[in-house]
């Protein structure tokens, strides 16, 4: 994808912004699609090199972040003192007062760039990843993946804990090595220019990152679109994989067949399930109801959307903050479950990659790829918090699942578990890939 060059130097490819010193190759900053000219030095990742990388945004983008946000048109108020019309516009104002006079993307980078990371082109993109490696000996490789409406900002404060279990309750053996990735077309990975990069796709990238770094075993964990990936590795069982964790479970894999039909047809749930089988069941078709229009959209006109995300800062807020609220354990209040440093923490790392339009399309690419149905092909953990969307009793896993190996409901979280409860997803990561690290 090409951005304009203001300066007048010809047209820069996006990967061109990833790296800035050539004398020592590490890559510094990403642009949104603003024309704000900067000092780039043009290089991109080549073969299997591996480039390190350090997020370092210009202050011109950062300006013209502000100026956006006080430019704001605001709309009408909704016509309900509720949420059911969507985000509520006094909560969203301040939100963007905050974001506009008060909050510091450079204490978000800070926290960013205290973690190694690189940048590495497969199949054809450059792909930005953290990388951190354990002190302890024997510990186990672990590819984890975010999701949207989130990024990798969703996983980093449970880094230390995983990589350095001594020094957070736990013991030598819980280690792991952590690959941490930025899903194509989100935050500091390349965007794609062609079609074609669903979750089959990139779980058979992230299996190419693993050896190109030398795991040659290795588990992966996701929530999300990081759980899709992490299904898609298992369906694909690539020579190395020992297992998966996923705090997310498909329905279209798990549901009864029964319960499927009657959700497809509008009937009631199947008289054979159990009171709580009903309740995911009933769950299961008010989210299909009322909380799956993001889905159908970005299924299906994610151009078309993608134009406001691009343009308008608070829209952009807007509709990332909309799910997030939706699907946090406190359902309604994003703030406190995370606070607002860090919802704006990824808010603005969307707005900054330009990434709102990009990171949606991978919905209509899974759509266009068509379910996979098939089960997994390895051991596979799977960790239920209370505030997922979907929870699905242990018994309706063993056909996408038939090698389920943990199980288990968290006391609390929602469907940003290592966010929401980084203590408890570090737990639940240690205990479900206990048995695989052998």
């Amino acid at each position: 994808m090409n951005l304009e060059n203001k300066a007048g130097d010809g047209p820069l490819t996006r990967r061109s912004f990833l790296f800035r010193g050539a004398a020592i190759g590490v890559a510094a900053a990403v642009l949104p699609r603003t024309g704000i000219a900067a000092d780039i030095v043009n290089a991109t990742a080549t073969g299997d090199a591996i480039h390190p990388f350090k997020a370092d945004i210009p202050e011109n983008a950062l300006i013209d972040l502000r100026r956006r946000l006080v430019a704001t048109r605001w709309p009408d108020s909704a016509t309900v003192a509720d949420r059911s019309q969507g985000v509520q516009q006094r909560k969203l104002r301040e939100l963007a007062q905050y974001w506009q006079s008060s909050y510091d993307w450079r204490r978000a980078e800070r926290k960013l760039n205290a973690f190694p990371q690189f940048l590495t082109k497969i199949d054809g993109l450059d792909i930005h990843f953290i990388h951190v490696r354990s002190r302890h000996e024997n510990a186990l490789p672990l590819i984890m993946t975010h999701g949207w409406p989130g990024s990798i900002f969703e996983l980093l404060d449970v880094i230390d804990p995983l990589t350095d279990p001594t020094a957070h309750g736990g013991k030598a053996e819980d280690a792991f090595h952590l690959v941490i990735p930025s899903i194509p077309g989100f935050g500091f990975s390349q965007k794609p220019d062609t079609t074609g990069w669903e979750a089959q796709r990139i779980a058979r990238a992230w299996d190419a990152l693993m050896k190109r770094l030398g795991y040659n075993s290795y588990v992966s964990q996701g929530g999300d679109w990081g759980a899709i990936i992490s299904d898609a590795l298992a369906r694909q069982a690539p020579a190395g994989l020992l297992g998966i964790h996923v705090n997310r479970v498909e329905r279209s894999t798990t549901l009864p067949a029964d319960a499927a039909k009657a959700l497809k047809n509008g009937g009631p749930a199947p008289e054979t399930m159990s009171a709580d089988e009903k309740k995911v069941f009933d769950e299961a078709r008010d989210f299909l109801n009322n909380g799956f229009g993001y889905a159908s959209i970005l299924s299906t006109r994610p151009e078309t959307i993608g134009y406001g995300l691009a343009d308008s800062p608070v829209g952009l807020a807007a509709w990332l903050l909309d799910k997030i609220a939706d699907w946090v354990f406190t359902r309604g209040d994003a703030e406190q479950a995370l606070g607002k440093d860090a919802i704006l923490d990824n808010i603005t790392l969307y707005w900054l990659t330009n990434s709102g339009p990009s990171s949606g399309r991978i919905y209509w690419e899974n759509v266009k790829a068509g379910a996979k149905l098939t089960p997994a092909k390895v051991p596979v953990a799977v960790t239920v918090f209370p505030g997922e969307v979907y929870r699905p009793p242990r018994q309706w896993l063993s056909k996408a699942y038939p090698k389920l190996v943990y199980y288990n409901r968290a006391l609390k979280g929602g469907h940003f578990a290592a966010w929401e409860e980084p203590e408890i997803f570090v737990e639940e990561i240690r205990a479900g890939f206990k048995s695989m690290r052998f």
